[in-house]
Parts: structure tokens; sequence; C-alpha cells
């Protein structure tokens, strides 16, 4: 091979990585929060307004940058043809994130293109490309500050990038504060730029809130505090830890207590970024802000008890850097080195994920979503409410107005949580009087059952193990395996 072609590995590294994970686009598993961006950006193509119900505006999602750009999409794509499109913008996003990262902490043409392979085949990079969450373009726009800004120097990325960063999450500000940070101390001066474009981040992102929405962070944060708001001794804070947030240091999310594989996959990259950081190399400045911020965000939002675990794929990813590095940079059995690592760690990680995502794509693709289908084809009147958790699927399919539990996507169910948290659910309810009620529960029975009774019939049962059959035996072994979603109750209004 030329050493032209030697340079280009990187890039066909990108473009397998790429085509590799479009299969698993096969398992429909997409999160549930994205059909919220994206019905925010198609409400926007409908009404012209930011929101999720009509002409009302809400920040119902997360991320500002990536509500436009799902807009672009639905508007060149159609709605019924640019989510496959949009995944596959995200992939290629994140894995040329991938590609700025080898630069940063590689030289090795080759090193450079197994990196990229291998970091893009765990399972938070591929839950990152492929669940239609913003974190492909979230990664892209980190990777490239570190690229352009701390590598390059150019000053434009310093200014613009803070500013996109900043408008796809307003915590990436977390990530921010800690590469500013790390830079002083490397390089024992302020970096004004950096300190410019953050502020001018910081400024258009709460303008933005501010002038639009008339709030200073976007709805979503204000209405998970309230809901999720706990008051803990620091006993039953750290009970909560061990049985809720073991896992999310590592690759797999597994029920019950700390998982023994994530303190293992801890310490080892622990003691490879120390190895790696006592050799005098440049790129220890990348490693050390990578690191930090992983093990930062990680503790911050473990501290302030998010359940959610696409918080942490990106911290997981970074992480692990530094186990690709040293493992790559073997001068002496290397390829014993990768052969154990490919072997026991990447090959159970990629099985492991694509079980997971075929198990939970059916429940989400084949269950959650045909109850919004029904909807949509039972009730014509798109005006009517239905109040219902989560907001995702069901509102999507169904195009029904919605009221959600968590108050996301409705602000007055919020108000309901801050007079009566023990019984907002049926004040909302008799107040509002939506014309479907979707419960976990049955609830035809408990102290409220008569109420319902009165006022709501049961319309519709839905139960997960009614799709866990398949023509295809080893799909439907996998969906029995593990079996994903709720059974829910549907109830109409009756007078």
């Amino acid at each position: 091979m030329t050493g032209t072609e030697n340079n280009k590995l990187p890039i066909y590294a990108v473009i397998f990585t790429v085509i590799f994970k479009l299969l698993f686009l096969l398992t429909h598993y997409i999160q549930e929060d994205a059909f919220i961006t994206w019905r925010v950006a198609q409400n926007l193509l409908d009404y012209g307004v930011i929101g999720f119900n009509g002409y009302t505006k809400i920040s119902a999602s997360t991320t500002h940058l990536y509500v436009f750009i799902s807009y672009l999409f639905n508007l060149i794509f159609g709605k019924e043809n640019f989510i496959t499109p949009l995944l596959i913008f995200n992939s290629l996003l994140f894995t040329i994130g991938s590609l700025l990262l080898s630069h940063l902490v590689l030289k090795n043409t080759w090193h450079k293109a197994v990196f990229i392979f291998l970091l893009g085949v765990l399972p938070p990079s591929i839950k990152i490309s492929i669940l239609g969450m913003e974190y492909g373009i979230l990664f892209f726009l980190e990777m490239a500050l570190l690229y352009y800004g701390f590598k390059k120097e150019k000053k434009w990325a310093f200014i613009l990038l803070p500013i996109l960063i900043l408008f796809t999450r307003i915590d990436t500000v977390i990530f921010l504060g800690i590469v500013f940070l790390v830079d002083a101390f490397w390089n024992k001066k302020l970096r004004w730029s950096l300190i410019l474009g953050g502020i001018l981040g910081v400024s258009a992102t709460v303008a933005f809130n501010w002038f639009y929405f008339g709030e200073l962070v976007n709805n979503t944060i204000v209405a998970k505090k309230l809901l999720y708001d706990h008051n803990f001794t620091l006993k039953q804070s750290i009970e909560y830890f061990v049985l809720n947030y073991g896992n999310f240091w590592g690759m797999l999310k597994l029920p019950g207590d700390f998982n023994p594989l994530t303190v293992l996959m801890l310490i080892f990259e622990l003691l490879c970024f120390i190895y790696l950081v006592r050799q005098k190399e440049k790129r220890n400045y990348f490693l050390w802000m990578i690191f930090l911020f992983g093990w930062g965000k990680q503790i911050i939002f473990i501290s302030q008890k998010s359940l959610f675990d696409w918080y942490y794929w990106v911290p997981q990813l970074l992480l692990f850097v530094p186990v690709l590095v040293f493992v790559l940079e073997q001068k002496v059995k290397r390829n014993w080195w990768l052969s154990l690592l490919i072997v026991f760690y990447i090959i159970p990680m990629v099985a492991f994920q694509t079980i997971h995502s075929i198990a939970t794509g059916n429940g989400e693709w084949n269950y959650r979503r045909q109850m919004g289908l029904f909807l949509n084809v039972y009730e014509k009147d798109k005006n009517q409410w239905i109040l219902l958790e989560p907001a995702g699927y069901i509102p999507y399919f169904s195009g029904l107005k919605t009221i959600d539990e968590v108050g996301l996507v409705d602000k007055q169910i919020q108000t309901e949580i801050k007079k009566d948290k023990v019984n907002y659910w049926i004040n909302t309810v008799k107040n509002r009087k939506p014309k479907y009620l979707l419960s976990y529960n049955n609830l035809f029975e408990g102290k409220d059952a008569e109420y319902y009774k009165m006022h709501y019939k049961l319309l519709q049962e839905f139960r997960v193990k009614d799709h866990l059959k398949s023509d295809n035996k080893i799909l439907e072994k996998i969906y029995k395996l593990k079996p994903s979603g709720t059974d829910y109750n549907l109830y109409k209004r009756i007078k």
C-alpha cells in the first residue's frame, strides 16, 4: 500500500464503520425521546412554533440544535421518509468525531483505523448512532472543538463551536468548563477566545430560552427536577447508588446490584490512563481532557440521581479511549493484547448490544408504536387529548394532543404536581377531562376507581406477551429472552 493510500486508511475505516452500523437500523431500536424531538420539529413545520401541541410554545425537547436539524430533514425528505437519512447522518457525524479523536491520541494510521472501528462498535457508540438522539451531533462538535481549537488552534473553532455545543445541550457547560480548566493548567494561561465562545454560547442559549419560551433553562430540565426530586439521607443515597448506578460507568446496563464487570473495567481504564500519561507525550493534554470530563460528568449526573442512561454514553466511550490506545501501542505482543480485547470484550459487547437492540426494537417499534397507530386510525380528530407516559412513540404515531405525566410536553400538569404531588394524576383527569387515558395500572381498581368507572370505559388492553412471537425462531427466542415494554390499559371518556 502506498503512503497516500495508507493515509486514507482512517477515512476508509469511517466509511466501513458507518456501513457496518447501518445493520442495526434493521432492529428498529429508536429511543423514545427521539420521537419527542421529531414531533417538536414537525410542530415547527406545521404550525411555525417550537412546541408539541399546536400553537403552544414549549421546549419539550432537550436540544434546540437537533430540533432545527430534524426540521430540515423533515423539510427535505418528508415526514414519512426522514428518519433513516437522519440516523445515517447521526452515525456519520459520530464516526467523523471518532476520526478527529484518533488524530488527537494516535499517530500510526493503522492504529487510527482500528481505533475508529473498535470504538464505533461499542454499545454506547451504536446507541449514539442509531437511536435518533442528539449525541452523534454533540460528539462530533465536541471532538471538532478539541481538534480544530486545541490542536490546530483555530480561533473560529473556539468562538463558533461552543455556541453550537451549548445550543445542542445546555449541560455541555460541564465539557467546556473541564477542557478550559485543563488547558489553563497545562499552558499556564487563559485562552480568551474560548472564554468568549463560552460566554456567547451560554448567552445565546439562555437568551433564546428567555425570549422565545419565557424561561432560562429548557422545560425538560424543570419538569424532571420537579417530578423526580427526592430527599434522601446519606445512607439512602448510597443504597440508591449501588442499586441503580453501578452499571452506568460501564458499557452494560444490567438490572440488579453493582455489576462486577464495570468495576474491573473501571480499574483497567484507570491503569491504562496512568500508564499513558506517565509517558512524555503531547497527547497527554487531550487524554487529561477527555478522562477528567468522563469522570466529571458521570459524578455530577450520578450525584443528581439522573436515571437516564444516555447521559452516560459519551463519558463511557471517552473513559475507554485509554484502553484502546494502550492496547494498540503495545510494542511487545500487541496482537496478543488486541486479540484478547476483541475476543473477550469487543465481540461480547457487540453481541450483547445486538440482542438488546433486537429485543428493545421489538418492544418499541412493534409494540409501543402499534398503540400509536391504533389510535391514529381509531381517533380521526387530532385535537383530542391523551394523558400518558412516556410522550414519544404513542403521541408521535397517533397525532393526538398530549399531556405527559412528567410535564415534558405540557406545562399545565406541572401546576398540578406543585399543588398536590400525590394526587396530581387524578386531579388532571378531573380538571382537563382528556378523551383518552393510557395507564400502566388498572384504573378501575384503587381509591379513585368509582370516578374512572363513571367517566371512562376500557377501550383496549395492550400486553407485552402478545408481541413476543415471530416466524423467525431466533428472533422469537431473543424476544422471550429479553421482553421489552410495559403492559398498558387504554381508556376512553364516555361522559
